[in-house]
């Protein structure tokens, strides 16, 4: 749709000299879209100021790398950068505006803040550093996907969002968020026990909600499972209970949340990590159901990351919720280590696999444990299927799944 102009030219404003670039233009140093470099070009004709007009998704893993290009660029060039970066979300791409002015040292002079739309002034004849740290990578996180939730139902015309809570912890960060986001009094939660369902399960749940403030109903499942199991007696004769009527619950429930968005115009968010949707461990039509993904760009790992940095002015998630060990509750005494090895194993080799997309033999050179490996990398190729049907995931970090990792389902490889 665009192609780069060969002619470089500054803008003469109130007696200063002004140049403007577009976003990627700042980066010719890291990529080379260009022939010339536009810095190169501009800085000859000898501009007081350099502005940088940018859209540059957010990215959790990338917002140092942004910050030394703008500065680098400012102490190379001896020329103050003015970088200014959109902010809001669109869809599934959220944008953190943070933008900044260097001055011709290189120093950050101003800082218009993120994930929130600013009006900075700063005065070009008495430009001076300030004090400036980026926020801890769990707090970009939590802020972003608040954006993320408030843009997406606003954008979307939704005023207000339900979802299941399960007492796990999943559910718990994005009723957390979504309150954050909307509102308490536009969040509603529902939990749906099953005869699999723990005491605590139910009482965590709970004690989530009360501390929200969030409306919440308690609708067992339990008749209407016995009622679809019945029904499926002659169809499933012969067969042993496995992960056929274990699916039969999540279906349900998601047939629940999605009456209740249909009826009352609430926007359903799913709850489903980033690990579970790489190795697809998740029901298609029951717990992969919503509108949105609000943590499906965000590992197992980082859920509890995101959780505890919640919790540490004031215990929002309940202990319980974060300390137990993680079920989906669907056959007696299940655990995910079941089907999963432990998430601080498995996350660091699927963001090997898919934010590095190293290759199969590359991971298990460097952790040592070709089987696991193998099974793992196995499971997030036949799980494509079922990312292609999940919800628009909010993305945070380098690589999300859906437009950002296109794979055929029906293919053959081994990499």
């Amino acid at each position: 749709f665009f192609q780069p102009n060969e002619v470089f030219e500054v803008i003469e404003f109130k007696n200063k000299r002004i140049a403007i670039t577009i976003c990627e233009d700042l980066w010719f140093d890291k990529k080379d879209f260009y022939d010339k470099n536009p810095l190169d070009e501009l800085v000859k004709l000898k501009p007081d100021i350099l502005f940088n007009l940018s859209a540059s998704p957010f990215d959790v893993n990338k917002l140092h790398d942004r910050l030394n290009i703008v500065t680098n660029n400012a102490k190379k060039y001896e020329l103050p950068i003015c970088y200014v970066n959109q902010v809001g979300g669109n869809t599934d791409i959220l944008f953190d505006g943070g933008s900044i002015v260097a001055d011709s040292k290189g120093d950050i002079c101003a800082f218009g803040g993120f994930f929130n739309e600013s009006l900075t002034l700063t005065d070009l004849d008495e430009i001076a550093p300030i004090k400036f740290n980026l926020p801890s990578r769990m707090s970009l996180l939590m802020d972003a996907l608040v954006l993320g939730i408030r843009d997406y139902c606003l954008k979307s015309g939704f005023k207000k969002a339900i979802l299941g809570l399960s007492g796990g912890i999943d559910s718990a960060l994005v009723a957390v968020l979504a309150v954050k986001a909307l509102g308490k009094e536009n969040v509603r939660v529902l939990l749906m026990p099953s005869e699999y369902s723990s005491d605590h399960s139910i009482t965590d749940a709970k004690h989530l909600a009360e501390n929200l403030g969030i409306d919440y109903d308690i609708i067992s499942i339990q008749s209407s499972y016995k009622e679809l199991q019945s029904m499926l007696v002659p169809l499933f004769e012969g067969k042993e209970f496995d992960v056929a009527e274990e699916n039969i619950q999540s279906r349900i429930r998601g047939l629940m949340l999605m009456a209740l968005s249909n009826k009352h115009g609430y926007i359903l968010l799913n709850t489903t990590n980033k690990s579970e949707m790489a190795v697809g461990y998740g029901t298609l039509y029951g717990d992969m159901c919503g509108g949105i993904s609000v943590i499906g760009d965000i590992y197992k790992s980082e859920v509890y990351g995101v959780s505890k940095f919640l919790n540490k002015d004031k215990e929002i998630i309940p202990v319980n919720i974060i300390n137990k060990e993680p079920s989906a509750e669907l056959r007696p005494d299940q655990k995910d280590t079941d089907s999963l090895p432990k998430y601080e194993v498995l996350d660091p080799i699927l963001f090997d696999y898919i934010e590095l997309k190293k290759s199969k033999q590359e991971i298990i050179k460097k952790h040592n444990e070709e089987a696991m490996i193998s099974k793992i990398i196995g499971l997030v190729n036949r799980a494509e299927y079922k990312r292609y049907q999940a919800a628009p995931v909010l993305r945070v970090s380098t690589k999300a799944f859906g437009m950002g990792r296109q794979v055929p389902i029906v293919a053959k490889f081994d990499f």
